[in-house]
């Protein structure tokens, strides 16, 4: 009876899919066996095996039945969550791709309805990773949209690499083979590679690179990570020139030590003593104590850091501003793991959320804040807390707009003059103001903007001198070039944009990005901009050419801060879900990445020399991290767990401002800024 059942099901099968020659044939071969059958000394016919009856079952009636897709999934989901602790975390892996293909097949096929059931069945399972990739799925209602959406198209189009121990992978072939889950098996065989691994199951701190994209996108971003990247410093930096003026004033050091011991040794043998080299001795010595702060280890580093020719005709700095950046370099604080770095927290009061960003100018001695309301207010950091004069009322000055607390006590209205405290404001956004950046020299402030424009403010005129218009949706970023001039912009149209501050349009369009692009960083040499996105990636470009030279993947959650290692080899990046990752630009992998925070990671910066890199984030707190440490361990070393907690030098929490900015200044003063935001009363 069996037979027969398979029988029709074949004949069923080749007629659905329009084979008619086949189908002839299977006919006529039919009729030869049930000939031959009918021969009484003809031997029995071996028993079919299972496994093909099962599948030449599942093949006549599969596309017709759309509900065996949620059967299918459903009973592999329960297999997993009752496996046992040690398989399950490794078993996991593979319901949300199963999950995303079996949705994608169902709409494929023209069944919407029952995509959209299937859909919302099992989106909770995913929605703590994948939220932002669920949204955009859920639209996917249509074998057109398939190709509309890049999403889509791009798990169409490719496969992920699931790693697993042998334990997991023999456990779950076991199940799809033996349960009738050929639905499943076949998701599994076209859409995933299960690569098995030597040894026991893998432990969570490994689940970042567990789960990876193969595939045309794969081979396109692995043949761009091996393009060639010039991670030095500029030539002629700053840094250059004070270890020559150090290394000059030590030639001279040096000469008048060795003028000193010739007239004291002449004097000696006129008085008829004996020479001594005594004095030689110490004032070596005293010269090797003077100077600037760290100025011997400073030269060491600076002296094996590439030197890199800048692609863009850059600006020249006045000797007024060169002479302070030097002096600034000479006398900055030496930090690392035991030395850590004075912190100087703004905190902003009273904003009723309605302060979106804050930039701190290169000195501190400036503060700017980008609101709602399209205006930006700029304060004066020498001003605050000056006492004398009338008081406003509430903490606040006399048009309620917020007063900034360089501790996080609310200001006593007898302590605070509105004449002293008073702002610069900024009008002339139609938009929410997303984010500011200071020029180098300090003469000027950018601004981006809801209303799709960058504005350019002088800070001497106190006055709006430019507008620049290109994007054609919000821009979420804008930074200042290390050596200003030029700037980039990133805005939700996915493109991040080069400008020079003398032109209109932008100079480059970089674009590639599959979503939002939320924050922008300058290389240190000025030859590259890095772009982080809500695609969860981080790119790297040429800005000469608009090249596209690395994708860094890893994250699980949108991109929302960078940072540059003042070396130009390492950036730092942050995401929505607190995560840090430590970036080598050469190699294009990640060095380490860096765990500790509960909140998105809204700002990154890296000290002077680069041994420490500091983190400010929505959970309230400032992390100092280890920079060298963290860059030197191996992959063995990272397994064991003290090595997180050794990365992790202190955490400096706030009553309750999440950190909107981080900034370090020249000589090593770490300069933050937040709104406070008092905890709701329950």
């Amino acid at each position: 009876m069996e037979e027969d059942q398979i029988d029709k099901a074949v004949l069923a099968y080749l007629k659905k899919k329009g084979y008619r020659a086949a189908e002839l044939a299977f006919q006529d071969e039919q009729s030869k066996v049930k000939t031959v059958s009918g021969n009484q000394n003809a031997t029995p016919s071996s028993p079919i095996d299972p496994t093909i009856a099962n599948q030449i079952f599942f093949y006549s009636r599969s596309d017709n039945t759309p509900g065996r897709y949620k059967e299918g999934f459903s009973k592999l989901r329960s297999w997993v969550h009752s496996s046992l602790d040690q398989y399950k975390n490794e078993l996991l892996r593979i319901l949300y791709p199963v999950f995303v293909h079996s949705y994608l097949e169902l709409v494929a096929k023209g069944h919407s309805q029952e995509a959209r059931a299937f859909f919302q069945t099992f989106r909770e399972d995913h929605e703590a990773i994948h939220m932002r990739d669920l949204q955009k799925l859920e639209g996917v209602l249509a074998p057109q949209h398939l190709e509309e959406c890049e999403l889509a198209r791009m798990f169409r189009e490719n496969k992920i690499d699931i790693k697993m121990c042998q334990y997991s992978f023999e456990l779950l072939l076991q199940y799809l083979h033996n349960t009738d889950s050929m639905l499943m098996l076949g998701i599994v065989n076209a859409h995933i590679n299960l690569q098995v691994v030597p040894g026991q199951p893998s432990q969570l701190f490994e689940e970042e690179e567990a789960v990876t994209l193969t595939g045309k996108a794969q081979d396109a971003m692995e043949l761009i990570n091996q393009k060639e990247i010039r991670w030095g410093v500029l030539e002629d930096s700053l840094e250059e020139k004070l270890e020559k003026e150090l290394a000059a004033e030590a030639e001279k050091a040096e000469a008048e030590s060795k003028d000193a011991d010739a007239e004291e040794n002449k004097k000696r043998a006129t008085e008829g003593g004996k020479p001594s080299g005594g004095s030689k001795k110490v004032k070596k010595e005293k010269t090797g104590a003077g100077g600037s702060k760290g100025s011997k280890s400073e030269t060491t580093a600076v002296a094996v850091i590439p030197r890199v020719k800048p692609d863009l005709p850059l600006p020249v700095m006045s000797e007024e501003l060169e002479r302070q950046a030097l002096d600034d370099l000479r006398n900055r604080a030496r930090l690392g793991s035991s030395a850590l770095p004075s912190v100087s927290f703004y905190t902003f009061i009273n904003t009723h959320n309605s302060l979106n960003c804050v930039s701190i100018s290169a000195d501190g001695s400036s503060v700017v804040g980008g609101f709602s309301d399209s205006s930006l207010k700029l304060w004066d950091m020498a001003k605050i807390g000056e006492a004398a004069g009338p008081a406003p009322e509430n903490g606040t000055t006399g048009n309620g707009t917020p007063i900034i607390s360089p501790d996080e006590s609310i200001l006593p209205a007898a302590s605070v003059d509105i004449s002293k405290t008073s702002y610069t404001l900024f009008k002339g956004h139609a938009g929410p103001v997303y984010a500011a950046s200071f020029s180098p020299d300090g003469d000027f402030m950018l601004s981006a903007s809801g209303d799709h424009t960058v504005r350019l403010w002088s800070l001497k005129l106190n006055a709006n001198i430019s507008c620049y218009k290109g994007h054609n949706y919000p821009v979420w970023d804008v930074q200042y070039c290390p050596v200003g001039h030029y700037f980039a912009s990133a805005s939700h149209d996915r493109t991040a944009r080069v400008w020079s501050m003398e032109r209109m349009q932008p100079l480059r369009i970089m674009a590639g990005h599959l979503s939002d692009v939320d924050c922008i960083q300058w290389h240190v040499n000025c030859n590259y901009i890095a772009t982080g996105s809500s695609d969860k990636t981080v790119r790297l470009w040429d800005v000469q050419t608009g090249e596209c030279m690395r994708i860094f993947t890893g994250h699980r959650g949108m991109v929302l801060s960078l940072a540059m290692s003042p070396d130009g080899r390492y950036m730092a990046s942050g995401d929505e879900d607190g995560a840090i990752m430590m970036w080598d630009l050469g190699s294009g992998r990640c060095v380490m990445p860096l765990m500790g925070h509960t909140g998105c990671v809204w700002t990154l910066a890296f000290s002077g020399e680069g041994s420490l890199l500091a983190s400010g984030a929505a959970d309230s707190t400032v992390r100092l991290w280890d920079v060298n440490a963290s860059a030197k361990f191996s992959r063995v070393e990272e397994k064991a767990g003290a090595v997180k907690r050794l990365r992790l030098l202190k955490t400096l929490p706030t009553k309750s401002t999440p950190v909107y900015s981080l900034r370090f200044s020249r000589r090593n003063l770490l300069l933050a800024a937040g709104a406070f935001s008092p905890p709701s009363s329950s």
